[in-house]
């Protein structure tokens, strides 16, 4: 890769929304799991593509209490994640394959836009210290049916040392305005090896030359943008393949990069540690977040294996109908799960 530049000699790139195709260019893995659970336009015509899907985010009782009364999901940065190798392990991975994969890269690149991928790579080189220390998520887990009534197991394990434990599930909307003016990118991850980044790598290859025609048709600077967009999300959504269990997906912000007048922001105090935290609005403040109200998105509460089911049920329920959650009591339920709290 380029040598790195400091992030205050570098423009402030503006990263588009990828279309449709974009995304299916350059960053297919991410397009077929979006594709396998809301369907395919293309494919199958807008009338069976699902609208929504739920996902579900397992927590503390106490920060899901926190979100339900203020309507507020917190994003947090990634240097606080509990994988303490997060970005970091995306960043070496990608950075072994493009040692050897850069130049076929940039050949493809240049037939469309001469020089392209250099750029977003320079780009994205000047960014990398703001990326790593300046990203927030929220991580979801795609939810099946079989889940309703107990939640997944491996994931109350991994909150082992939380005695009050839930699981919110909501869901989340294929085509999002509020996301877009938020400037939320929501995405699966991705649990590859440095084998499986290479195969994808040349996917994206092969993608830019079987597409160059239709690439040639954007402007340049959209193509280095979506180049630069790859990158990121490729070290932010790519983990440890050991984690893949947990079927994640990732809402992404960077407050710097893609800064919005509409994320809010505050200093709290996470498990003894004072941190920022971003806070996507769940409630149509403005009339374009309004896909997000969390009434709107809500689907039901499932409340982990615990030794006060009833007193965290009969709170959870009232805390819901006061947010305005129809039918609150009987969206909550109880995992039957046998474990120790």
């Amino acid at each position: 890769m380029p040598k790195r530049r400091s992030r205050q000699s570098q423009s402030s790139p503006e990263p588009s929304q990828p279309s449709m195709d974009l995304e299916r260019v350059f960053m297919p893995y991410a397009r077929e799991r979006r594709e396998k659970l809301y369907g395919n336009v293309a494919a199958s015509g807008a009338a069976e593509v699902k609208q929504y899907m739920r996902f579900v985010h397992y927590t503390s009782a106490d920060a899901a209490l926190k979100i339900i009364k203020s309507k507020r999901l917190w994003m947090r940065n990634t240097t606080c994640m509990s994988d303490y190798l997060e970005v970091h392990h995306g960043y070496e991975i990608l950075r072994n394959v493009l040692r050897e994969k850069a130049n076929a890269l940039f050949e493809a690149l240049d037939a469309v836009a001469q020089d392209a991928g250099r750029e977003a790579i320079t780009l994205f080189d000047g960014w990398w210290d703001n990326i790593q220390l300046n990203t927030f998520i929220a991580s979801m887990s795609e939810h099946d049916d079989a889940e309703n009534m107990h939640g997944r197991l491996s994931m109350w394990r991994a909150f082992g040392g939380i005695s009050a434990r839930v699981a919110i599930v909501l869901r989340v909307p294929r085509v999002s305005p509020g996301a877009s003016a938020l400037n939320l990118v929501f995405s699966p991850v991705a649990y590859f090896t440095v084998d499986e980044t290479r195969s994808e790598m040349n996917k994206v290859i092969d993608n830019i030359r079987a597409n160059r025609d239709f690439l040639r048709s954007f402007d340049r600077q959209i193509i280095v943008n979506n180049v630069f967009q790859m990158l990121l999300m490729g070290v932010v959504c790519l983990k440890h393949e050991g984690f893949q269990e947990e079927r994640e997906w990732r809402a992404v912000y960077c407050p710097e990069l893609q800064p919005s007048p509409l994320m809010e922001f505050s200093t709290e105090i996470v498990g003894g540690i004072p941190q920022r935290v971003y806070k996507v609005p769940l409630e149509p403040k403005v009339p374009v977040l309004a896909d997000l109200d969390f009434a709107r998105i809500f689907d039901r509460l499932i409340i982990g294996p615990s030794p006060y089911p009833w007193v965290m049920y009969d709170a959870f329920a009232e805390a819901l109908k006061e947010t305005g959650v129809p039918e609150a009591k009987d969206r909550v339920v109880t995992s039957g799960i046998p474990i120790r709290a």
